[in-house]
């Protein structure tokens, strides 16, 4: 998942890499100097301080950087080889045929995207719609999903019924019986499943947002 300090230490990078200090960086970007001093990235009150996305647009123009290389900056895999993994539309994943069923994605009707290597060559991502996962998720968030990851309590992860009904939930408790998952928008009832309705359940490794 993202990280406060993950996401201003790729803009620390970010500006490293192309002979800047973070004030150079600002002023090329067209910004305030003192919009990503370290002062400024915790609130007087102790709460961290995050970048709009609006900056981060602006640098990533400023430098000609790409998505992809920023992403690359926050896990830590810049300069390591970049996998392409299939993306598909939240609102289709339900329907038969992306998926078989130890929940890897197949078939036809998947775009790509550029994202470091997970070293799960069943890695998939799903551009969110609509509002059911505010305000951890939004529209036109995209979130990254491994089969192979471990899943713990706490973890978010994205569960399908057999009766193709899919859903990204945090997970409460599993025992040999039982799935409980509480849900990311309070607007939104919890779930809970047992093992036999379950298609298959993955965890959430990494979203943009």
């Amino acid at each position: 998942m993202l990280k406060h300090g993950d996401i201003w230490k790729a803009i620390d990078q970010l500006a490293t890499d192309h002979g800047l200090t973070p004030s150079g960086l600002a002023r090329r970007a067209g910004l305030d100097p003192t919009t990503f001093n370290k002062s400024k990235r915790i609130t007087r009150e102790g709460k961290p301080r995050w970048p709009s996305t609006e900056s981060l647009a602006k640098i990533l123009e400023a430098t000609g950087s790409s998505l992809d290389t920023f992403t690359a900056y926050i896990t830590g895999h810049r300069g390591r080889r970049a996998a392409r993994i299939p993306v598909l539309g939240y609102a289709q994943a339900g329907n038969r045929g992306f998926f078989d069923d130890a929940g890897y994605p197949v078939g036809t009707g998947w775009d790509e995207i550029a994202f470091p290597d997970l070293k799960d060559p069943h890695a998939f991502a799903l551009e969110v719609s609509g509002d059911s996962m505010e305000p951890v998720y939004r529209e036109g968030d995209v979130i990254v999903v491994s089969p192979a990851a471990q899943i713990r309590r706490g973890d978010r992860v994205v569960l399908k019924t057999k009766g193709g009904e899919v859903m990204a939930k945090q997970l409460v408790r599993q025992t040999a019986h039982r799935i409980d998952l509480q849900s990311l928008n309070p607007r939104h009832p919890d779930r809970g499943f047992t093992l036999e309705d379950v298609a298959w359940m993955a965890r959430i490794v990494w979203a943009s947002q």
